[in-house]
């Protein structure tokens, strides 16, 4: 057999074991080339082949069939797991109440009071209960809108009590009895945060830590906040709250959607001199660990009954301005915050009936009635950013723009200000009303710059 012939063929016989997984056992094949090369015929006279060439053919030959096809898949799986481990991986992000050592030794013999939710949980157990756990003397405990178990509807009273089954008070910190009294907090040493925000500035839980940091500030009492990522710290956006437009929902001078932790808030209401009292708390923040403002934070327990899932939490501020009108946002149905409609089929083609929702909603819009709209439930997380799109769109489906806003001063104190009513129902577009909220915008991501504890998304 010529020596280009025997090159030839192995070749092939290469080709086959790397791309159609030949039967042909390693040991057949060995013995069939063993044979060709070795073989006392004609072949071993042919000019140029020496026993050097054979060996070498022999050596080649035993490479490709022993790094056969499956052996070469081993190979590359292993060197692409290797080199996995070369790359970074983004560590995992965990919230600061997960990191005992930083806070606990801080508490040890104090009197501890929790403002606090159903949010408040070290991994699966309850903060309340992991304390009591760690000997850390828990006296009281205050509760923010939707009550201490997250099962309270939105704005309902739910008064104080006691908390069955750990004997100890729970103080109301919302409507009304908002503010802690002198009883409340003197025979307090400090008061730990921990709740799970969404970055929104007419969420009424920076309110509620805004009241306690003002008392905490009065009284000499110690406030610690137990930082944890924030699902919408990804950007900055919307209108600047105007002084006129102050109220609980809306206590600070920040855009709608302020791109701030609880923690970094806490510090600039502290810095910016925004207490009533007139003089800074005590303040400690215990940093999350591993967070980025430019990662998304998927948040492991719905932080209040309508904001079920990450999708409804990253639409909540482009939605939550249909509070003012009598368009449904899907409260009544299993899907809050994901929908949009109205009991007309000129809204569009989903369609939904809401219905009493105990624990998350009653009696809510357009009870019982088929509404029609949209469906923004396929969103992409990841791209979703507040936008008056919405908005716009079903305000253009009514006779005029101002007729669908039904509650301008509630409208007035979501949006911060008075000049974005006149604004959308004067006709204007969003890029013209996002011109003029801009300036302040940027004035604002300066300040905010002064108060980030964790590397910026810019």
């Amino acid at each position: 057999m010529p020596l280009w012939f025997k090159i030839l063929l192995i070749c092939k016989i290469s080709y086959r074991c790397w791309y159609n997984n030949t039967n042909q056992t390693s040991e057949t094949l060995f013995l069939y080339f063993s044979n060709m090369i070795f073989s006392n015929n004609s072949t071993e006279n042919t000019p140029g082949t020496s026993k050097y060439t054979k060996y070498g053919f022999a050596l080649l030959l035993f490479i490709v069939i022993f790094f056969s096809q499956e052996a070469i898949s081993q190979i590359v799986t292993r060197f692409s797991t290797d080199t996995e481990t070369l790359v970074a991986k983004e560590p995992a992000i965990f919230p600061a109440d997960m990191l005992s050592d930083d806070y606990l030794p801080q508490l040890k013999g104090k009197r501890v009071a929790l403002l606090a939710n159903n949010t408040a949980m070290v991994g699966d157990v309850h903060l309340l209960d992991f304390l009591l756990k760690n000997k850390i003397n828990v006296v009281r405990i205050f509760a923010p809108e939707h009550g201490f178990r997250g099962d309270v509807d939105r704005g309902k009273s739910f008064g104080s009590y006691t908390d069955e089954k750990t004997g100890i008070r729970v103080e109301q910190m919302f409507g009304l009895d908002r503010k802690p009294t002198a009883e409340q907090v003197l025979d307090i040493d400090i008061v730990v945060f921990d709740i799970q925000d969404v970055g929104v500035r007419f969420y009424t839980y920076i309110s509620s830590m805004h009241v306690m940091m003002d008392a905490c500030a009065q009284f000499g009492v110690e406030f610690m906040v137990l930082d944890r990522p924030n699902p919408l710290g990804d950007y900055v956006d919307g209108p600047i709250r105007q002084e006129s437009q102050k109220s609980f929902l809306g206590m600070h001078p920040i855009p709608l959607v302020h791109g701030l932790t609880v923690g970094e808030l806490a510090l600039m209401i502290n810095g910016e001199g925004w207490l009533e009292c007139g003089k800074p708390c005590l303040l400690t923040v215990i940093n999350a660990k591993n967070y980025t403002h430019s990662r998304l934070w998927s948040l492991p327990v719905k932080p209040s009954p309508n904001l079920p899932n990450e999708v409804s939490v990253r639409l909540y501020p482009s939605l939550c301005l249909f509070e003012s009108t009598h368009v449904s946002i899907g409260r009544g149905t299993d899907i809050p915050f994901q929908i949009i409609g109205y009991p007309e089929e000129k809204f569009g083609t989903f369609t939904f009936v809401p219905q009493d929702k105990p624990g998350m909603q009653l009696n809510p819009e357009h009870e019982g009635k088929t509404c029609y709209g949209i469906d923004l439930r396929n969103v992409s997380v990841s791209e979703t950013k507040f936008t008056l799109r919405y908005f716009l769109e079903f305000a253009d489906k009514f006779p005029r723009r101002a007729a669908m806003i039904t509650n301008k001063r509630w409208f007035n104190l979501l949006a911060g200000n008075e000049q974005l009513y006149k604004q959308i129902t004067s006709g204007m577009s969003e890029a013209d009303i996002r011109n003029t909220w801009q300036a302040d915008l940027d004035k604002y991501k300066i300040m905010r710059k002064k108060y980030l504890l964790y590397p910026d998304f810019e």
